[in-house]
């Protein structure tokens, strides 16, 4: 809370020492930013839905059927790939997480699972590679993809 607050905080001063400076290109930037906004929203709304959908026909159960094996680097494995392909708010991914140690997942493959869902993109790789390239695209996600598993494993060792 105390961070959202700083954050907040330091936009507004921003925008005020903007204003200051320039009205006209304070209030041009507004308008580019409110054009850019609806425009990657619906975009994001449309992912947002896929992935809902998805989400709504694969049961946590399931789900922690795949990352509660035997095979440790399986089950990371599991987990990275749901991760990749879903797009949940913290706020529901950690409850989420809980659920799935609940059923039997293990932390290794949850921790895969939340590293993935932060860090890589897959489900909104073309409105990224829209704004950013597609060379740029791929080779973030491919690198948060191993950094993700990285973590996954050392989480292993620390847990």
């Amino acid at each position: 809370m105390t961070t959202t607050l700083v954050l907040i905080s330091i936009a507004v001063i921003s925008l005020i020492i903007s204003f200051i400076k320039s009205k006209k290109k304070t209030f041009e930037s507004f308008k580019i930013a409110k054009n850019l906004f609806f425009s990657i929203f619906v975009e994001i709304i449309g992912v947002m839905a896929l992935v809902g959908l998805l989400l709504a026909i694969i049961p946590p159960d399931l789900i922690s059927k795949f990352l509660g094996g035997a095979n440790d680097f399986l089950n990371i494995l599991f987990g990275a790939f749901f991760g990749t392909i879903t797009i949940i708010p913290g706020f529901i991914a950690f409850p989420l997480a809980k659920t799935l140690k609940v059923n039997g997942a293990n932390l290794t493959a949850i921790a895969a699972f939340i590293t993935t869902l932060t860090m890589v993109g897959f489900a909104t790789i073309p409105i990224e590679r829209k704004y950013f390239g597609g060379k740029f695209t791929l080779y973030r996600n491919l690198y948060s993809f191993i950094f993700a598993i990285g973590i996954a494993l050392l989480m292993g060792v620390i847990l």
